[in-house]
């Protein structure tokens, strides 16, 4: 449940990622700024049970992997077989810090403090 939220942070740093580039009025602006605030306020409270390294890597490959494929698919940047190679070669990276990652530790580690 908690690298869930982790993935649901990742997914409202996309948002507002691209909401940076393409907010346009009041609303879109609002919109990015709650973005922000969520990814955040998830990504915060998910450190506090999680390793924060880890956490945070996590974070900010799904949110890099996120934003390029929105980019590609919905605002015109062009396809790219070396940015879909590199965006596997991150995964494959995120995934392989996520089995490493020794989740009672941090437990332990936040209990005791």
């Amino acid at each position: 449940m908690r690298w869930l939220l982790v993935v649901i942070a990742a997914i409202f740093e996309v948002m507002w990622v691209v909401g940076l580039k393409h907010a346009d009025s009041i609303l879109t602006w609002a919109l990015t700024v709650l973005g922000i605030i969520v990814s955040f306020a998830l990504l915060v409270h998910s450190g506090k049970k999680l390793p924060t390294s880890t956490v945070y890597a996590v974070f900010v490959g799904l949110g890099t992997t996120g934003t390029i494929i929105m980019e590609m698919a919905w605002f015109g940047q062009p396809f790219s077989w070396a940015k879909v190679g590199l965006i596997a070669l991150l995964l494959v990276g995120i995934i392989g810090l996520k089995v490493v990652t020794n989740e009672t530790d941090a437990e332990a580690g936040a209990r005791d403090h």
